[in-house]
């Protein structure tokens, strides 16, 4: 199975993330209302970095959001966020999973874990929306800037997050961090990181205000309604309190980079599939946010390039230890070096 299709869906569990059910299904019956077995287990396909799974049983469809198998690095993983932000947005009417428990005790299957509602919809992989006309495909994209304008317009302190991250300071912080987190995991030195290590911190933008940031919005983190309309944003891993303009410049950054099969888009006759141009997407964001411009974004897409590349080489390290949730691991590990010359590129483009 190859392209799009090797990520959607769901497949027998691996047997190097089997977990043992008759303890999960009496812990699902203790803690979760209305359970009732039996229950079936399969694991999604996605790209996912803790293993994720659909429990099925006659009356109801669950998802269960584990910490990978293994050692991992310090603060990765934090299932536990990820349930507390869920439930604070599922309760402000966000579009999140119905969050049901969350299950601290690694006696269990082994590691913490949390059950959620499976929401219904379709999640796609490949950017251009090959199953859509042009005005689904432009509905899709524009639903999905508005969603992320809907979700930095959330106030954290009224929703119960005013202590969900540190106010201020973000991307000098998060510098910090991905560059602690890829010298963790770091095999080969890397030129073009080095340079991204000591550039970056020397040139953070003034914060332009502090929101509730996913860190991973993307197409393929999204459940859609038939409408195009956003039915659920998924995997909160990364999230935390921090500059809006962090989110929307990730995503943006797919309309720079080349068109891969997956969420790039770059080289795409973009009008002609009815999707928004960067320009357009621009202006649906700063619409939806209120927003009268952006700065330049060169200096956000090299972040955003060094982020990933701190998030794949942990993916690496895992995947070498044999602990990586995805199968296709080791080939997004090796896309590092290309990611790390992008970024460098970028930054260059902001006067490195």
């Amino acid at each position: 199975m190859s392209g799009p299709d090797a990520f959607s869906g769901v497949k027998p569990v691996e047997p190097r993330h089997r977990i043992d059910e008759a303890r999960l299904a009496a812990w699902l019956a203790e803690h979760v209302r209305d359970y009732a077995g039996p229950l079936d287990l399969q694991q999604f396909r996605g790209g996912q970095s803790n293993p994720t799974y659909r429990l099925e049983t006659p009356g109801q469809a669950y998802v269960l959001r584990r910490k990978p198998f293994g050692p991992l690095l310090p603060s990765a993983h934090a299932v536990e966020r990820e349930f507390r932000v869920i439930g604070a947005l599922y309760g402000e009417g966000f579009p999140v999973p119905r969050p049901f428990a969350l299950c601290e005790d690694e006696t269990i299957i082994g590691a913490a874990f949390y059950v959620m509602e499976a929401v219904g919809g379709t999640v796609h992989w490949d950017g251009t929306l090959p199953g859509l006309d042009p005005h689904g495909r432009h509905r899709h994209y524009a639903m999905m800037i508005a969603t992320l304008a809907r979700l930095h317009a959330i106030d954290p302190e009224a929703a119960g997050l005013a202590d969900y991250g540190k106010p201020g300071n973000y991307f000098a912080r998060q510098v910090d961090r991905w560059t602690r987190q890829y010298r963790a995991a770091e095999e080969d030195r890397l030129e073009d990181v080095e340079r991204l290590i000591a550039w970056l911190p020397k040139t953070v933008p003034e914060q332009q205000g502090t929101a509730i940031v996913h860190g991973d919005y993307r197409l393929d983190n999204l459940i859609f309604s038939p409408d195009g309309g956003v039915s659920a944003v998924l995997d909160w891993e990364l999230s935390t309190l921090g500059d809006p303009l962090a989110d929307f410049s990730y995503l943006l950054m797919h309309w720079a980079l080349p068109a891969d099969g997956r969420s790039a888009l770059g080289g795409l006759d973009l009008p002609a599939l009815g999707i928004p141009t960067r320009d357009e997407a621009v202006a649906l964001y700063c619409r939806a946010a209120g927003r009268a411009d952006l700065p330049e974004l060169d200096w956000y897409f090299a972040y955003n390039l060094f982020r990933l590349v701190g998030i794949l080489q942990g993916v690496a390290a895992r995947a070498k230890a044999g602990n990586a949730a995805s199968e296709h691991a080791a080939a997004m590990a090796a896309r590092v070096p290309t990611l790390a010359a992008s970024a460098w590129a970028f930054a260059e483009r902001a006067r490195a």
